[in-house]
């Protein structure tokens, strides 16, 4: 892939020799976002996009009539969208036709491709926020956009470039897509199995409704399948409530990040915490680990992220007597649950108590549908954990070879038409 290069020194830095710093409204069609008034929205016509809504789509917005004075606020699908007000600079490319509010902007490459200009804004989006101003939250107008200064190569270079990196972000959205199909179908099942009780009988038909017996339990107040046992999450795992790891400094090069809600969320990153790499090895998270935030944004997750250091707020969760899909998805049938209780609280970040954990009940079947249920759980928790460590490494790969790409570091062989 790499070539023997040229540069030349410009106000932005070195690019090649080939390339050219130009201002961006030379290259791109801005179009500022407006809100529009209360008596545009309706029920039908296209959507109106919020400006936090940038990050990830999927987002309920509500709809206004296209046919009013409004239209000029519109992205047309495959706009690159910005966001224009706190927080400056996030990107994303729209599906669909939206309209946009005032914290968007929609930009759209006059000649070139608009797959480079959403890299492009992601690599130099440390250079934009430089032009951010306000005191109460961070914004950037549109005259400082069309003036911001970028490099573009010719459009055949942009789309080859596009494609390296929109193939690293396509196999990232099919391993996620593949693991929220199989959380989807796992907790199904599960839940078919554990809360229905329809597990596959001797001759293979639904217990419960092929006339499985059931016995009352006064625990649970409700019948159950003969045989089974009634504990509490605590009972069937482990639940290590993470340290106050600002008391574990790093010493040195050697450290471990630290693993709180945010890196649940969104991996580890060079924001990321650091802790003193020698802490107990209980608190020390490895890829497979589940892990529970009981406080702030509740979940449950099985990590993937690499070796980490465990923040407070966040339980470790382990057992020695049962497959972790046990206990990772009867952790997640309480979460709706646990949820509701931290809402309730009274506190500026909701939380539960190790007693919801000793109230909340648990089904134990007998040895041999555990066994049965193991040989199909145990290889779609592998698959799930497997697809987190390659969305990883495709991230990394691909936000190593970002900068490269979009500075002509690395230049890519552009194929003639």
């Amino acid at each position: 892939m790499a070539t023997e290069q040229k540069f030349k020194q410009t106000e932005i830095g070195l690019i090649p020799e080939d390339w050219d710093v130009k201002e961006l409204q030379e290259e791109v069609d801005v179009n500022m976002g407006q809100s529009p008034k209360s008596k545009f929205y309706n029920e039908s016509g296209e959507g109106y996009l919020f400006m936090q809504g940038v990050r990830t789509f999927g987002e309920k917005y509500p709809t206004f009539d296209t046919y009013t004075t409004q239209i000029t606020k519109e992205a047309k699908a495959g706009s690159v969208l910005f966001s224009v007000r706190a927080p400056v600079g996030e990107v994303n490319i729209t599906e669909k036709n939206l309209c946009i509010g005032r914290g968007l902007s929609a930009l759209n490459m006059k000649n070139g491709n608009n797959e480079f200009l959403y890299y492009l804004l992601k690599k130099f989006k440390t250079q934009i926020l430089n032009f951010e101003t306000g005191s109460v939250f961070g914004a950037i107008n549109g005259t400082q956009i069309r003036g911001l200064k970028l490099p573009f190569p010719e459009e055949t270079e942009q789309k080859a470039i596009a494609k390296i990196l929109s193939d690293f972000d396509s196999k990232i959205e099919l391993l996620q897509k593949q693991n929220k199909t199989l959380e989807t179908v796992a907790q199904a099942l599960f839940k078919h199995w554990f809360v229905d009780f329809e597990f596959p009988n001797e001759e293979g038909k639904p217990y419960k409704s092929s006339g499985g017996e059931m016995v009352f339990n006064g625990k649970l107040g409700k019948e159950i399948p003969k045989g089974w046992e009634v504990k509490s999450l605590d009972k069937i795992a482990d639940y290590l409530n993470g340290l106050a790891l600002q008391k574990y400094p790093p010493k040195g090069e050697v450290y471990l990040p630290v693993i709180k809600i945010k890196e649940l969320r969104q991996g580890i990153t060079t924001q990321s915490d650091k802790a003193n790499s020698n802490i107990d090895k209980n608190y020390i998270i490895n890829n497979g680990d589940i892990l529970f935030s009981w406080s702030g944004s509740l979940m449950v997750v099985i990590w993937g992220g690499g070796k980490g250091a465990l923040n407070q707020h966040l339980f470790k969760v382990t057992s020695e007597n049962f497959e972790k899909w046990f206990y990772y998805y009867w952790t997640k049938h309480h979460l709706e649950k646990f949820i509701g209780i931290a809402k309730d609280k009274a506190t500026t970040m909701g939380h539960i108590k190790r007693k919801h954990l000793a109230e909340s009940k648990v089904l134990v079947p007998n040895r041999g549908i555990m066994e049965k249920m193991n040989k199909i759980m145990e290889p779609v928790i592998d698959k799930i954990l497997n697809n987190k460590i390659g969305i990883i490494r495709f991230q990394k790969t691909r936000d190593l070879l970002l900068p490269k790409l979009m500075s002509g570091k690395i230049r890519v062989p552009v194929e003639v038409e």
